[in-house]
């Protein structure tokens, strides 16, 4: 049986560099609201990559991203969906010269767990956070 949802958000972004910016300030703001102040950093990084990733890799004309952040007692989940199902992330090592190519990397370093979920039409992107034990929980939701 899945956990509950004690929170969810999820806003459409149109597929243009200043929806990076909007979905990075929405996500920290969100995040610390949530009670996850020191996440909310980490939250908003990971949200700058998979939509700059979504933007440059899976971004179709007239179709939207979708940023949804999702908590539960035990995880913080954050999900970016794009059109382009066929294009899937994939890490790379980047050479020192490379000005792109380590976002995925710094997605990997900052959650606790991330992957891909096909879609009927397009992808999901999702980066997770495992709550349980974490001393910056919220009392009422500590064990």
């Amino acid at each position: 049986m899945p956990e509950p949802v004690l929170h969810e958000d999820r806003l459409d972004y149109t597929p243009v560099a200043r929806s990076v910016t909007l979905a990075r300030r929405r996500t920290a703001r969100i995040v610390t609201e949530l009670g996850h102040p020191a996440l909310a950093g980490d939250a908003a990084l990971v949200v700058s990559e998979l939509m700059t990733n979504a933007l440059l890799h899976g971004s179709l004309r007239g179709r939207l991203i979708r940023v949804q952040i999702t908590l539960t007692k035990s995880a913080l989940r954050i999900e970016v969906s794009d059109p382009r199902g066929e294009r899937l992330p994939c890490p790379r090592i980047a050479g020192d010269a490379d000005q792109f190519g380590r976002g995925l990397l710094l997605v990997g370093a900052l959650a606790d767990s991330w992957g891909v979920v096909p879609r009927t039409v397009g992808k999901t992107v999702y980066a997770e956070w495992d709550l349980t034990g974490r001393s910056d929980l919220p009392m009422g939701a500590r064990k």
